[in-house]
């Protein structure tokens, strides 16, 4: 199965980007082919709701790298979105390619019945806190008619490594046999 992931975090060495690494690591041991976004090293801002989605031959008339994106998404079977969560929402490193999908919609291209999943983690301990990320992930897959593999919600992380002790990594390779 080919797989889009898409990662929000800029922290290289990060609990979401440990969480991603295993996941895609376990991915393609189970055979599947993975095309990786690192949307906080991209530039791809907001929607600017101009509906010209796919009528210039682009996803988005504004946002250039977000098209590798999209191109990505329709080719593949799933799509995987991992960050951390951000003053208990979406990080805006990930926000405008989550705007983006957008495009999709308007742009009529078929995107229902693909799988999707969520990795993602937070500072505090109340898992509560995921809901900031977890509800609107859920809305959007429900509005793209996507059916959900699996999601990977860590609290309690904040500090590089803080993964590790915890069992995120081995959540998140879980996650690719759900594939």
């Amino acid at each position: 199965m080919k797989i889009t992931v898409i990662t929000g975090s800029p922290r290289k060495k990060g609990n979401s980007f440990a969480m991603t690494d295993a996941f895609i690591r376990e991915a393609e041991a189970c055979g599947h082919t993975i095309q990786l976004f690192d949307a906080a090293f991209m530039k791809v801002g907001g929607c600017h709701a101009c509906m010209t989605c796919y009528k210039t031959g682009k996803a988005c008339s504004f946002n250039a790298e977000f098209d590798a994106i999209a191109t990505s998404i329709l080719d593949s079977e799933a799509v995987v979105f991992t960050m951390p969560v951000y003053w208990y929402s979406i990080p805006a490193q990930i926000k405008g390619v989550i705007d983006c999908l957008f495009s999709l919609v308007v742009g009529g291209k078929a995107v229902a019945g693909k799988r999707w999943a969520l990795i993602a983690c937070c500072e505090e301990e109340d898992r509560t806190v995921l809901d900031g990320v977890r509800i609107p992930m859920e809305r959007t897959a429900a509005l793209l008619k996507w059916d959900l593999a699996g999601e990977v919600l860590v609290p309690g992380v904040l500090n590089e490594g803080d993964i590790e002790k915890t069992d995120g990594c081995k959540q998140a390779a879980a996650l690719a046999h759900k594939f």
